[in-house]
């Protein structure tokens, strides 16, 4: 009995200094992207830190859960042929178990709610600093820019052996309005933990900053038919002043 008593502090001191390690390792200025570069637009800022303690809190939970199934195979095994002590119910145990899991999913709710409702705010029309427009088409995309003012040379129209390239200014917001020529597709940025659906009658906005420089790719997330793999784009983030020599371009040619 002594020796089981010892065992079972040196495991759980154990799991409590390699938590605490992990914890530590994992401090908001040391952390991995987990599968995305951090703070490469404004919607990584807002939703990057709910998706890194979303993965530490799974981890708690994932250890807490292995010790509840290790601690009877190493120290509840069968001694004798004795009948063990039957246990009809344990009040304080159930209301912990229904009472966690209620707390997780409440907070990861109100959290979610909180940063979903900042990404989605955006500015009127009138108001954006800039204003980009992208309809998907099977099987690209066209991409317009106010900026360059109207008229059908400042569209540029994308093919599957072309993608078209959307540039954006570094740390200005652009309003993306989002449509569809034809059937269900999804404007999709996977480096910028971002996506909204184009849809044929319906007009969506998206509005953000591009806060690092670099070209990240794009494609269609919703599955639109033979050629939906060749629907891609990309987003180049450059200067403003590289931004305005293309719209200057792009006037030149309208």
């Amino acid at each position: 009995m002594r020796q089981n008593k010892r065992s079972a502090r040196i495991l759980i001191a154990t799991l409590v200094a390699l938590t605490l390690y992990v914890v530590s390792r994992l401090s908001l200025k040391n952390y991995s992207g987990l599968g995305f570069d951090k703070n490469v637009s404004s919607v990584n800022t807002i939703s990057g830190p709910l998706w890194y303690w979303s993965w530490i809190a799974a981890g708690f939970v994932g250890v807490f859960t292995f010790v509840l199934i290790m601690w009877p195979v190493f120290f509840h095994r069968k001694k004798s042929e004795e009948f063990p002590k039957q246990t009809q119910y344990n009040v304080p145990v159930e209301i912990a178990y229904t009472l966690i899991p209620f707390i997780i999913v409440a907070g990861l709710f109100f959290y979610t709610a909180r940063d979903e409702s900042k990404i989605t705010k955006v500015d009127s029309y009138s108001t954006a600093p800039h204003n980009i427009h992208v309809n998907a088409q099977q099987w690209s995309w066209q991409i317009g820019y106010d900026d360059a003012g109207t008229g059908p040379n400042t569209v540029v129209t994308g093919t599957p052996a072309q993608p078209p390239v959307i540039y954006m200014p570094l740390g200005q917001k652009v309003l993306f309005t989002i449509t569809s020529t034809d059937v269900d597709h999804g404007f999709w940025i996977p480096a910028f933990m971002i996506q909204v659906q184009a849809l044929p009658g319906v007009t969506n906005h998206l509005e953000f900053a591009g806060t690092k420089l670099g070209t990240y790719p794009g494609r269609c997330n919703i599955l639109c038919g033979r050629n939906h793999s060749q629907m891609l784009f990309s987003v180049k983030v450059v200067t403003p002043a590289q931004y305005q020599s293309y719209i200057n371009t792009l006037k030149a040619a309208a």
